[in-house]
């Protein structure tokens, strides 16, 4: 197994995330070389300074970083030596596996795509999300790669969250739902009417619509959406969870009285592993499902944790075969639904 982890993309430096590589040599023992890809200069002196001596850590050179405000599309193209670049150019070369960036999004979907090679047959590559529930977790995709869609591409997106969450979280019959603004079938617009038509079509476990309560609350395990409306729920729910924090935190210290701090104290345990069940470093990081390879996407703020689970992610994907599997099921459901490939 080896990974290109490309460590310059992060809001908190390439040091956070070579401590993320530490961690996840140290979990994942099928794991032969760890390409730390990024300004070799800039890297090597920090990964002293972390104590990153482990022997299968290669070090790849990579003058160049993509920034959040570049433009995707151009930026692909025209920073050729970046270190997301540099990350992907390792996987489609066949010298690594998967790729790990926490870099630009958008250039990362793009570069991924047109370096890697969609599947046969898929339409659009998607950025499925792992996110809690109330009793585990669900996949959300579009995550935001695809704004715009057909009924043709949510069928894709629903076969490749189902086998994801099948492989990934080890759900044997996974619910899928067209997410929409109520359950009856007139609801929705046209484009969720027609894909959940061809859903029903296939073998998949339809259950037609879901509404945006059924997602936190164990009413589904594939939330199927464009990436307009997928990107929208990523972002509300990840700023109402740090809002209740803050309301939380805002309540003990500003109102600190001895009943207060006892309860605090009594309920510390449980906030914690309420604190980590939200936590989205919990689930690493979002694949972008729908190609020839794994390459995974972390968030630009993760820390070393979101890292490590990230490496397991990539790790765990790629012993599964989860692209050949996307593969063969996304053909069958395109048969069975009639639908255009």
């Amino acid at each position: 197994m080896r990974l290109a982890v490309d460590v310059m993309g992060g809001d908190h430096g390439p040091a956070e995330l070579l401590h993320g590589i530490q961690l996840g040599l140290a979990a994942e023992p099928t794991l032969k070389t760890i390409y730390v890809v990024g300004r070799e200069s800039e890297v090597r002196p920090l990964a002293d300074q972390v104590g990153l001596e482990d022997p299968r850590v290669e070090f790849f050179d990579a003058s160049e970083v993509l920034t959040m405000e570049d433009d995707p599309a151009s930026a692909v193209r025209r920073k050729k030596n970046s270190s997301l670049n540099q990350a992907l150019t390792l996987v489609s070369d066949g010298k690594a596996d998967a790729a790990i960036s926490s870099g630009n999004t958008g250039a990362l979907v793009a570069g991924a795509s047109f370096r890697l090679g969609r599947l046969d047959g898929i339409k659009r590559p998607s950025l499925a999300c792992i996110m809690p529930s109330r009793t585990g977790a669900f996949v959300l995709l579009d995550g935001g790669a695809n704004p715009e869609c057909t009924p043709e591409i949510l069928l894709q997106f629903a076969v490749m969250g189902s086998v994801y969450s099948k492989a990934m979280l080890g759900i044997q019959k996974p619910r899928v739902g067209v997410l929409s603004n109520g359950s009856e079938l007139s609801k929705g617009t046209d484009l969720t009417r027609h894909a959940v038509d061809l859903i029903r079509k296939t073998s998949l476990n339809s259950i037609g619509y879901c509404e945006g309560f059924d997602l936190f609350t164990d009413g589904v395990d594939v939330a199927v959406c464009d990436g307009f409306v997928g990107n929208l729920v990523l972002k509300t729910s990840e700023g109402l969870g740090k809002t209740v924090g803050h309301l939380m935190r805002a309540e003990l210290l500003e109102h600190p009285s001895l009943l207060r701090k006892l309860g605090a104290l009594l309920a510390s345990g449980g906030l914690r592993r309420i604190k980590a069940r939200l936590n989205p470093e919990t689930y690493g990081g979002a694949p972008i499902l729908g190609l020839h390879r794994t390459v995974i996407k972390i968030h630009g703020s993760a820390r070393r944790e979101a890292l490590k689970h990230a490496i397991l992610q990539g790790s765990k994907a790629v012993l599964g075969n989860l692209s050949g599997e996307i593969e063969r099921e996304v053909a069958a459901a395109m048969t069975a639904a009639g639908a255009e490939v």
